[in-house]
């Protein structure tokens, strides 16, 4: 068992497993939440504390860290994808042998290998992709009854396997889609002779349950993480203060209803680029900026990433002088005019036909100061919450989601995206936007720390609003809010991508010209690296070609009504293409679209299919194409000096597989097929 950490991925994964330890709320914006689940599992297996700092590569591991258990489920999901590669040729309608030799090409692939050796994600994907494929196959395959329970059962596996995969990583939505295109052209085959019933069970199986079983990961998911962790400022306001600890020991006991005279803290809904605060402070923009703009030179208004007392704003009447709640509470509603009063510096929100100093197009927002000359206060705004029930709903706290339209220009309160200089603390800008159409997260705001006003001189003022809330209040979002939320954080909110060593493009991959140094000793020249079976490999693009070719041609004279197969074998051979070919083609040729760092075992799964589609080829030129037996016999001879091939590559590059033994400089360095592998060595 290897005692050093993984090259990268096992420690971004192994984060994670600790955090489910702890039951830490996190956010991952890779994949859904199942996958990590499953390296949990093997965690609590392990009676795993979470007690592990993964933040150094090659660190090695203590003793309170189960490896065995934590590996032991990619390791297990990868052994079985062997035997499930066997199935899949037979489903197809191959023979025994020519499965055995899928089976046999996938047992010696050096990197499925090692990506099963550790505690990743892409054995347990492919194996709940193979399982989906197998499970589809043989419900396909069997007697077209309603009543066989056997039957409808590997639909019901296929349609749980698909959404595992989904669930593990969202690449398994490729293979999924692929699925669910051959399930609809084969029910449309039944929909004349068969009842209504046949096709809603079909529906219900591969559209409906998958679904549900997706929102049940994130229901385990939300369970399981109820603490507060360190990605709680991504989430809303609402979301932070259903998590324990965090936010709602803040919030806690907080009024529920914004009055008037309410001291509050206005967060933006935007997490672009950081959650931030409206803020102010003593400091005014400068007279002139440096490009020669003139400014109001009055107080300065922004949004600022970290909670502190001048994010407090007392919510005024304009028709009353009193900063205090009255008794009972006057509550604000949708609609209502108000005017916003700095907590610590008593300044008005005020903008007004002045160019903001980083967004010009924009208003400039300020705190406004009256200095004798004409540029008189508009500082009325108008509420109005976006996510109402009514025209007269009330401003919750947390819970409502808010504009702030200014009522003289009509400019809305938003956040420009834009950071202000020095002068201005780096913080970010706000302006107030008169072309702003439809709903913006940027425009959005909702009240986070609230509470009821009491005193009325400022120095008691400021006094209070250091001091905690004390009326208590329960607010929980129900799941389907939290996952709409988290779903839609994890989809659009990333991390900036920078380029990896090892990160590689995917016409890289075909020819595999790039590999990934996985484990590196630290005193000697045991490592291992993400590099496959190179025969394997050009075996599985010359099968392609074949495959290809050989469709094409058929093709073309079938519409020449000249059959040179029957029917039956081409129905089989177009079978197998979809699996095999467009599996390969739906799991690779989306990465070309993709904007992010992309690695060699991004390719795995095309892989897979492609490796499979090497046997369905060679069965087929050995039975349809060959004629004479002198022909068989070669082309036996052929297969037999490939597998050998395949054999010994396996065998060269096995001590990058396993780590083990331990080679010289010399040996490694003849291990370098390609000049743009890294291979890494020491030299003596």
């Amino acid at each position: 068992m290897l005692s050093l950490l993984h090259s990268f991925d096992e420690v971004y994964y192994g984060q994670f497993v600790s955090l489910y330890m702890k039951r830490v709320f996190f956010i991952d914006e890779s994949g859904p939440p199942l996958g990590h689940m499953i390296l949990a599992l093997g965690g609590y297996l392990g009676d795993f504390d979470g007690n592990f700092v993964w933040n150094r590569i090659g660190a090695e591991y203590t003793s309170n860290v189960p490896v065995w258990t934590l590996r032991l489920i990619p390791a297990l999901c990868g052994s079985l994808c062997v035997p499930l590669g066997y199935l899949l040729v037979v489903e197809l309608g191959y023979s025994h042998f020519t499965a055995l030799g899928a089976s046999l090409l996938l047992l010696m692939e050096n990197s499925l290998i090692v990506q099963s050796r550790f505690m990743l994600l892409d054995s347990v994907l492919i194996f709940f992709l193979l399982l989906a494929v197998v499970s589809y196959l043989r419900f396909h395959k069997r007697k077209q009854t309603l009543i066989s329970l056997w039957k409808w059962l590997w639909l019901f596996l296929s349609g749980t396997s698909c959404a595992f995969a989904v669930g593990v990583k969202y690449m398994g939505l490729f293979t999924y889609l692929l699925l669910l295109g051959l399930a609809a052209v084969h029910t449309w085959h039944v929909i004349g002779d068969k009842t209504l019933c046949n096709v809603v069970v079909r529906f219900l199986v591969l559209v409906v349950m998958p679904a549900l079983l997706y929102l049940g990961f994130f229901y385990v998911h939300l369970i399981l993480l109820y603490r507060s962790g360190p990605h709680d400022q991504m989430m809303s306001s609402a979301f932070q203060a259903s998590l324990e600890g965090g936010l709602s020991r803040i919030t806690q006991g907080q009024p529920l209803e914004v009055a008037f005279g309410s001291q509050v803290t206005l967060r933006s809904a935007s997490s672009k680029p950081l959650p931030c605060w409206l803020h102010s402070h003593k400091a005014n923009y400068p007279i002139r900026y440096e490009n020669g703009r003139g400014s109001s030179h009055q107080q300065q208004v922004t949004c600022y990433p970290f909670k502190d007392v001048n994010n407090w704003w007392i919510i005024k009447d304009p028709s009353r002088q009193s900063l205090v709640v009255s008794s009972p509470p006057r509550p604000v509603r949708h609609g209502d005019i108000i005017q916003l009063l700095h907590g610590m510096t008593s300044r008005f929100l005020n903008t007004h036909d002045v160019a903001a100093p980083m967004s010009p197009h924009s208003q400039e927002v300020t705190g406004y100061i009256d200095f004798n000359v004409s540029m008189p206060a508009q500082n009325l705004w108008r509420v109005d919450i976006t996510n109402r029930e009514s025209d007269r709903d009330v401003w919750k706290t947390i819970l409502s989601e808010v504009q702030l339209i200014h009522v003289n220009t009509s400019a809305v309160l938003k956040l420009s995206g834009a950071s202000l200089p020095d002068w201005g603390f780096r913080q970010l800008e706000v302006v107030g936007d008169k072309i702003y159409k439809g709903y913006q997260q940027s425009g959005v705001w909702n009240v986070e720390e609230h509470r009821y006003g009491k005193s009325h001189e400022q120095k008691e003022r400021e006094l209070e609003l250091k001091s905690p809330t004390h009326d208590d209040i329960s607010r929980n979002l129900t799941f389907m809010a939290k996952f709409i939320e988290l779903q839609w954080k994890m989809l659009t909110v990333r991390n900036e991508e920078s380029e990896h060593k090892y990160s590689s493009l995917p016409l890289e991959w075909i020819t595999m010209d790039t590999n990934i140094a996985y484990w590196l000793h630290p005193s000697n020249n045991a490592q291992i690296h993400l590099i496959g079976n190179s025969v394997t490999w050009t075996l599985a693009n010359l099968a392609l070609f074949i495959y290809v070719l050989l469709f094409l041609t058929y093709l073309l004279r079938r519409r020449r009504k000249i059959e040179d197969i029957p029917e039956a074998c081409w129905e089989q051979l177009v079978l197998a293409g979809v699996v095999c070919s467009g599996g390969w083609v739906v799991n690779y040729l989306p990465f070309f679209l993709m904007e992010k760092t992309l690695f060699l075992y991004h390719y795995l799964p095309a892989l897979t299919f492609q490796i499979l589609q090497i046997p369905v080829v060679v069965e087929h030129l050995y039975t349809h194409v060959l004629r004479s037996p002198s022909q068989h016999k070669a082309f036996g001879g052929v297969i037999l000096a490939a597998l050998c091939s395949v054999y010994f590559c396996y065998r060269i590059f096995s001590p990058l597989t396993y780590g083990q033994p331990e080679l010289t400089s010399e040996e490694l360095a003849a291990l370098r097929w390609r000049d743009s592998w890294d291979i890494l060595f020491r030299k003596r």
